[in-house]
């Protein structure tokens, strides 16, 4: 039994959080906001096979871009074998990330969703498309590592939530958009889980304004324009990105910051392409990744 499954990396630029402390149902934990999906993401192979004598009944490996942690899997993984009787298998796991980790762009909730896909498939346990949602999301927000990113990569596109929750009760409106490229610039990570602790009254303040005006507008640019108000006002630009964000605003390029992570966007006609690439190499520490939106969202790929 085997799969492989895909889920988009996805970038939030703005969001209003939900955790209310008494909320036992994890599904109805998440946030409002507004982001993208691209390209680059996780691909999951899952390969099963009977258990020989060992206790050990997994493996995890990463290809590409690490993850120190699998904890985010493990939950996945137990959720599906609480579902049947899949005591006696060997399940081989092996994530492909090919965007950086820690940085704003969503690689646990790839991690898990593309997970939950290949898992489905490989065991035939035929869920309704929104229960593999939100066993990923579930995972996410159970590990700490973000609210928002498993309901808008599960759609993928350029988003809003304008309803908090996991698939099947978060809701996510998609803008479309004529081909527009994306370009980033990442310098270094940011814990989410730290971040959001220390600075949710900000956070919130502004967010959930801004998800309004967003829905009015829809507008790709107005979103960046919101983006960097909303990096500004919750504190996390780093004089490195100031300087980046300055240069690129001399050249009459829009951009916006990915949450959370000491990255910055920028969603533009394919015209300015060049010119955004040229000014971003300068800045040799700093990876750069060249990207499209992803329009279709987690999926299983081929059995």
């Amino acid at each position: 039994m085997k799969a492989i499954a895909f889920c988009p990396a996805h970038v939030t630029g703005f969001f209003k959080a939900y955790i209310e402390k008494n909320e036992t149902n994890l599904e109805k934990i998440g946030s409002t906001g507004a982001g993208f999906s691209i390209k680059q993401g996780v691909t999951t192979k899952v390969k099963i096979k009977t258990k020989n004598n060992d206790k050990i009944n997994f493996k995890i490996t990463t290809k590409g871009y690490q993850s120190d942690k699998t904890d985010i899997s493990e939950y996945v993984l137990n959720e599906f074998i609480k579902l049947g009787k899949f005591s006696n298998l060997f399940f081989n796991i092996e994530h492909k990330i090919t965007i950086p980790v820690g940085y704003g762009l969503g690689s646990s909730s790839a991690v898990a969703l593309s997970l939950a896909f290949a898992l489905d498939q490989a065991l035939k346990t035929k869920l309704d498309k929104t229960i593999i949602g939100q066993i990923a999301h579930n995972a996410e927000v159970n590990c700490k590592t973000g609210l928002g990113d498993v309901l808008a990569s599960y759609y993928g596109g350029f988003e809003i939530r304008d309803k908090p929750g996991a698939p099947g009760i978060g809701h996510v409106k998609k803008i479309t958009l004529n081909k527009i490229s994306i370009i980033m610039i990442c310098f270094s990570p940011i814990s989410t889980n730290k971040f959001i602790k220390e600075r949710l009254p900000q956070i919130n303040g502004l967010g959930g304004k801004m998800v309004n005006e967003l829905l009015e507008s829809k507008n790709y640019e107005h979103f960046q324009e919101m983006s960097l108000q909303f990096a500004k006002y919750v504190n996390v630009m780093t004089p490195k990105m100031q300087k980046v964000v300055n240069e690129l605003s001399e050249n009459n390029i829009k951009c916006g910051i990915a949450l959370f992570g000491e990255t910055i966007f920028s969603m533009i006609p394919k015209e300015k392409e060049n010119r955004v690439l040229e000014i971003l190499q300068k800045y040799s520490d700093g990876i750069i990744i060249k990207s499209e939106l992803d329009d279709v969202g987690a999926r299983v790929l081929y059995n």
